[in-house]
């Protein structure tokens, strides 16, 4: 059901308050406004603060710097006149107790009146007092349908064709901006060249990062990591690699749902965070970063309200990936005490978007503490798998090694020992092995000369590795996989001889 056949619907049940949070406000106005148009007579009326009404010049001004009297205005009008009430901004004063009251006593009336009172907001703030009698109702941002007929729109004034393969792209790229956004950046580039080029395609990127970092919440991450980058991970590897083309139309019409996600879990500076950058970059895929902590917020509301937008926004964006670090800290501490619930209320959410969607948003969490996860994250559905990422193995070890080096010494990588090396940081986690590097290059460059394979060894035996700082998470991780909880990202690596050792 899309928004117009959701909102005539409430309409024609007598939803007395329906809240729409959006920061379109034009645009929403216009959608109310075709909805109503199949409901018979219902004039719409519009009120804001600085202005009061505004639509019928016999009520001009009513309500003016008086949002009760915007109130009073819609108990003022016939009981069979239809009426749909647009109050722009009004979540500021829900909070008097005049306005409560008279909204909950208009609540009563309006239920067998032709009447509605929409309030258009860009965030969610309603009171307890009021959540039972408003009605919340999403405004998703533009569709590619709707962002297609706006570009076609404004070039028809340049008299100019574009290409089916150029409008593709701009489409594409304006996905998860409003229309007014799309709009202003679209117009900027005509104004340049007096006609769209290839080349504003960047420019619609570059607005869509720019918004993204406007929502503080998510972040526009650019994914230049390869999958040859990542050292091991074999069994994770090919498994993402089977999984190249699962979002293309060959794929759906083959009859193959759109991959959901992954459960990354293993002990930091192991390559989990590097495999969210791989696979965005090996699937040409836009990579959005989610900082769980960044959700909440102190307004009662507001949480929710950020959590919603954040899915809104990755659902306007996908195809896309959707990494979530450390979701472990994030939804912590989920009894809810000392903050009303809101924790709970938000991973509730979150949990049952990755349960349903139906978007090929393809979420990456990754998770260091296993333990701090709820059980409802680790249950079937909510991703498509979960995979154990733990320490390398000698012959990973040795991988990863000459990653780094091939990428600091590419013209002399012969002269690094990198098996001695590899054998020498038993337990290292990837992580540790750039460190090590970066360590020795100090050694080298304080010298005045290159470092070499013994440099390296030297930093090596200064870093006490995670394995033996964390020892007791590890053989809770070790437990938890040889249980079968998980799947293993590598062949085989030092934790998963042992853990097949206790599976035999």
């Amino acid at each position: 059901m899309n928004f117009n056949e959701e909102f005539s619907l409430l309409l024609r049940a007598c939803y007395p308050l329906i809240y729409l949070p959006t920061n379109e406000e034009e645009r929403a106005e216009r959608a109310i406004a075709d909805a109503t148009k199949n409901l018979g007579k219902r004039n719409v009326y519009i009120w804001d603060f600085v202005n009061g009404y505004q639509e019928n010049p016999n009520n001009a001004g009513y309500g003016k710097r008086n949002p009760l009297q915007a109130l009073e205005f819609v108990t003022r009008m016939p009981k069979n006149a239809g009426g749909v009430f647009i109050l722009r901004d009004f979540q500021r004063f829900l909070e008097d107790i005049a306005i409560s009251r008279e909204l909950r006593n208009l609540a009563r009336v309006l239920k067998s009146q032709p009447k509605n009172i929409i309030i258009i907001a860009p965030q969610v703030q309603i009171p307890e007092e009021l959540a039972e009698i408003i009605t919340v109702v999403d405004f998703a941002l533009p569709t590619a349908s709707e962002i297609k007929t706006e570009i076609v729109k404004l070039i028809s004034a340049t008299q100019q064709n574009l290409s089916a393969t150029l409008l593709d792209e701009l489409v594409r790229a304006a996905q998860g901006l409003s229309l007014e956004r799309i709009k202003r950046v679209l117009t900027k580039a005509i104004a340049t060249n007096g006609k769209l080029e290839p080349e504003d395609v960047e420019l619609i990127l570059e607005e869509k990062r720019q918004s993204i970092r406007q929502t503080q919440i998510l972040d526009y991450y650019p994914a230049t990591e390869q999958i040859s980058d990542i050292g091991g991970l074999d069994n994770l590897k090919s498994w993402l690699l089977r999984r190249g083309g699962a979002f293309s139309e060959q794929a759906r019409a083959y009859g193959l749902p759109n991959p959901r996600g992954l459960l990354l879990v293993g002990i930091q500076g192991t390559g989990k965070s590097l495999t969210a950058k791989a696979i965005a970059h090996h699937w040409h895929l836009p990579l959005l970063r989610l900082d769980v902590g960044r959700l909440f917020a102190g307004l009662v509301g507001e949480s929710e309200s950020r959590t919603r937008q954040t899915i809104e926004l990755a659902e306007a964006l996908a195809p896309c990936i959707l990494w979530i670090d450390e979701i472990d800290k994030g939804f912590a501490g989920l009894d809810g005490k000392g903050d009303s619930g809101t924790t709970s209320r938000v991973f509730g959410t979150f949990i049952t978007w990755l349960a349903e969607k139906k978007t090929p948003v393809f979420v990456v969490a990754t998770a260091n503490n296993i333990r701090a996860l709820p059980p409802e994250m680790l249950r079937k559905g909510r991703f498509d798998e979960i995979f154990f990422v733990g320490l390398p193995n000698q012959a990973e070890r040795e991988a990863i090694f000459k990653v780094h080096l091939s990428k600091l010494r590419p013209h002399n990588l012969v002269s690094y020992d990198v098996k001695r090396l590899a054998y020498e940081t038993p337990d290292f986690s990837g992580a540790e092995i750039e460190q090590t590097i970066i360590e020795a290059m100090h050694i080298g460059f304080s010298q005045n000369r290159d470092f070499t394979t013994d440099d390296i060894l030297e930093a090596a035996s200064q870093i006490v590795p995670l394995a033996k700082t964390a020892q007791e998470q590890i053989e809770f991780l070790q437990q938890w996989v040889a249980a079968g909880k998980a799947r293993l990202a590598s062949n085989n690596n030092s934790l998963s001889d042992r853990i097949q050792s206790q599976l035999s």
